[in-house]
């Protein structure tokens, strides 16, 4: 008998409909509107310990961006000028996203980790009039100035205005909360609304823009994957910078009307996040599979996590075994899904549809997504090719039209009638869809292509293993072996013996000719300040030719 809880993936996809209005302003048409027809809690913001909860209401956010919309108009900014932001998880990063929205301003948020430097090229990239950030920041911004032409307006969040700088705190005490939509031109849903930097591994970040029809697009992220409400607490996991927040700060919970648990913490404390779930009765949670593997490790049988209902992953596929062990500790599955700065969620798990560990899932009600070949035609199951998005008329919700004032890169992931999004995959005989690497992460070996990912996941489910990130090596017999860089778990000691017996582990788990036939032990992994794995740089140092003496 047919579970009647079951999701209807099929008819969610016949029935999808999703129209978006040619204007619209998400902080005017969503944001405003929840402040006047349910103004509930919107925000809970923790303290740097987590403790101290300060509340704050839809209205409080619909008025605060009034209130920097103001400023920035009396500043003499305009639709369409640039504004680069950098604030941690604190309320005045809505304030001053959602004001930038109301004017028509592209704010530009910046991860907290970024450099001088980094500031550097994102404003002159962009050729940004305004700079936005918190105390901390000032300095960086002070050092690269005078290196900046375009720069016009210096706005500190909080603290001492001084040498030019404008306290955003203070400035916005003296203008008004309400703001006259007439007194800009209405937005378009193809206006520009905000940029995001992609962190590039192997050439400097693309500008991607997003339009304010991608804010409205992300209710099939929130309806399908997420499966918010406005009864739900939801807390993701992630800094401010980047499109990850956008996903799970901003557009999905308040297009649901959801309340946003905020934490402003200095590092990540297992415990602390265990206890703040706890405490503040999470229902909905977004990690990335770094912290379900440090959970996985961990005995939270002494955690009351019986408010959560729906956990989900992203950042990176999760590997099986964390999943399993969160299930057996919490009764929650966890939901991976997929999708990138460029495009909203595209590929997901959904609750009531079987799971099977390993896989993003299958593609999202309203978008064409499969796996293609280079000439752009659909591979035969369980054939690795890449995961590409159709382009239809109209075109495909919360895709980008192209890499700003960059025809290079466009022209490189539009092609053949798709979008090409630089990560492979395969496709089973059921639709579901299965993770294998970047586009120049596969490792080809005795002509077989391996995913680095099946690899490690593979390797994490030893109990010796901590972390693992997987290369190709090149070689003269099989063109490449796999290698594998490993982060032992706390008590265990790398060894010839230790070695061969992950091996075997390795052949059990996988086809025996995935196992890596090289491993060296390490006591970190390059990563990415989004905390992804740089296996470009593993590769290279893998492939250094020896030099002779």
């Amino acid at each position: 008998m047919k579970n009647k809880n079951a999701f209807d993936y099929e008819k969610a996809r016949k029935d999808f409909n999703l129209t978006i209005p040619d204007c619209f302003n998400f902080a005017f048409d969503i944001v405003s509107k929840q402040a006047q027809s349910r103004d509930k809690i919107a925000l809970i913001a923790l303290d740097k310990n987590g403790q101290d909860p300060v509340y704050h209401k839809y209205s409080d956010l619909d008025q605060y961006s009034n209130k920097f919309a103001n400023l920035l108009l009396d500043l003499g900014c305009i639709k369409g000028d640039f504004a680069f932001v950098m604030i941690p998880r604190q309320p005045a990063w809505y304030h001053v996203l959602l004001g930038c929205m109301k004017l028509g301003v592209v704010a530009m948020p910046g991860t907290n980790l970024l450099t001088a430097k980094d500031i550097e090229y994102r404003v002159n990239r962009s050729e940004a009039k305004i700079v936005i950030v918190t105390e901390e920041h000032v300095e960086k911004v002070n050092i690269i100035r005078k290196k900046c032409p375009t720069l016009e307006h210096l706005i500190v969040v909080s603290g001492e205005a001084k040498d030019n700088w404008i306290c955003m705190a203070e400035a916005c005490d003296k203008t008004s909360p309400n703001f006259n939509r007439n007194k800009v031109a209405p937005s378009q849903s193809t206006d520009p609304m905000l940029i995001y930097f992609t962190s590039g591994t192997t050439s400097m970040p693309k500008m991607v823009e997003r339009d304010h029809a991608y804010a409205l697009a992300h209710t099939i992220t929130q309806k399908y994957w997420m499966t918010l409400n406005e009864t739900d607490v939801h807390w993701t996991l992630t800094d401010t910078g980047w499109a990850k927040a956008a996903w799970g700060l901003l557009f999905p919970p308040l297009l649901a009307g959801s309340t946003i648990l905020l934490f402003d913490s200095d590092g990540f404390n297992a415990e602390q996040h265990l206890e703040i779930i706890q405490r503040c009765n999470v229902t909905t949670f977004c990690a990335p599979p770094t912290v379900y593997r440090l959970f996985a490790q961990m005995d939270i049988s002494g955690y009351d996590l019986s408010s959560l209902r729906h956990c989900i992953g992203a950042g990176e596929p999760l590997n099986p075994e964390a999943m399993r062990s969160w299930k057996t500790a919490t009764g929650c599955d966890i939901y991976d899904g997929y999708g990138q700065t460029e495009t909203i969620n595209i590929i997901a798990n959904y609750p009531g549809m079987e799971i099977r560990p390993g896989s993003m899932g299958k593609p999202v009600p309203g978008l064409n997504i499969d796996i293609v070949d280079d000439n752009g035609k659909p591979c035969p199951d369980n054939l690795v090719g890449h995961i590409a998005v159709k382009i239809t008329d109209p075109h495909p919700l919360g895709l980008l039209y192209g890499y700003f004032k960059d025809k290079t890169a466009t022209d490189f992931a539009f092609k053949n009638g798709w979008y090409y999004t630089g990560d492979t995959a395969t496709k089973d005989e059921d639709g579901y869809i299965w993770f294998v690497g970047r586009s120049d992460d596969i490792i080809s070996s005795a002509g077989y292509r391996i995913s680095p990912f099946e690899v490690e996941s593979a390797l994490i489910e030893h109990p010796a293993i901590q972390e693992s990130a997987v290369v190709g090596k090149k070689d003269a017999v099989r063109g490449e072996i796999v290698k594998a860089y490993v982060i032992l778990a706390p008590g265990q000691h790398a060894g010839e013996g230790l070695t061969l017996e992950i091996q075997d582990f390795v052949k059990k788990l996988t086809a025996p000719y995935k196992y890596p036939r090289e491993i060296e032990y390490c006591d970190q992994l390059p990563k990415t300040i989004s905390g992804k794995i740089r296996r470009v740089e593993l590769r290279q140092q893998a492939n250094l030719k020896t030099i002779p003496n």
